[in-house]
């Protein structure tokens, strides 16, 4: 058995969300089947986290395992870009240590959420439009609050299975460029429909709608139903997936 990362990319409003699921188009069963046509047996292929139906991965990671002879990854990456639909792209296919894993080994994940108040045709499907000009300022001053905090319950999707709803933030801040405001953010871990929602309260705070007293007031209260609302899924995209210095060196030594 050999153990294989395949790093991507694609646009999402296809696609209900990464994972698979029954009878739905999902990024992970489209990556599946292709793998499967080329290398000729089954293939479970595990992300490194689970967007959500039509949000974007500019920059996404999954591993398999591979139970045959090895392959030509390159030869394989070319083969595979000609099967997937163009909203997918793979980058490289690399082999990794038997025990390496795309999800639990990252070590942090950098989300960017794009509005515009103006109409933007050639980033249609890409960004969000609004109707009124957000103070800037004022949101990343909220942002700034945000990395007081760990608990994020108020920004969570009720009823999921998490263990825990606490997330260690290392950058939250809004730029202006060209015709968009972007929102990055870079966490830990996210959960599941938090980048959105912090979003929309972000927005709230920019539009005047709510304070930074406020803010801190949802946040505190832990309550999913006290912040704004969740924006929609085509100005997300993942950008950025780290994992420890090192990690993809080819003269480490495989691990068992």
């Amino acid at each position: 058995m050999a153990r294989y990362f395949v790093h991507l990319a694609y646009n999402g409003a296809n696609y209900c969300g990464w994972q698979t699921q029954p009878n739905l188009p999902t990024v992970q069963l489209t990556l599946e089947k292709a793998l499967a046509t080329l290398l000729r047996q089954p293939v479970a292929v595990v992300g490194c986290g689970r967007t959500d139906t039509g949000v974007h991965a500019a920059d996404f990671y999954a591993h398999f395992d591979h139970h045959g002879d090895p392959f030509d990854t390159q030869a394989i990456v070319f083969k595979l870009n000609s099967l997937l639909p163009p909203d997918i792209a793979v980058f490289d296919i690399c082999r990794v240590r038997d025990n390496a894993h795309a999800r639990f080994d990252a070590v942090a994940r950098t989300y960017r959420y794009h509005v515009s108040t103006q109409r933007l045709p050639f980033r249609q499907g890409l960004y969000c439009r609004i109707y009124f000009s957000p103070d800037v300022d004022r949101m990343n001053e909220a942002a700034r609050v945000l990395m007081e905090y760990d608990d994020f319950t108020s920004f969570a999707k009720l009823h999921t299975q998490v263990k825990t709803n606490i997330c260690h933030l290392s950058h939250a801040h809004w730029d202006v460029e060209g015709d968009e405001l972007v929102f990055t953010i870079r966490s830990n871990r996210f959960l599941r429909n938090m980048v959105r929602s912090v979003t929309g309260t972000l927005l709230d705070v920019g539009r005047g709608k709510l304070t930074i007293d406020g803010l801190r007031h949802i946040v505190e209260q832990r309550d999913r139903c006290a912040a704004g609302v969740s924006m929609p899924a085509c100005g997300l995209f993942l950008t950025k997936v780290d994992y420890p210095d090192g990690y993809f060196d080819p003269e480490q030594p495989q691990q068992q």
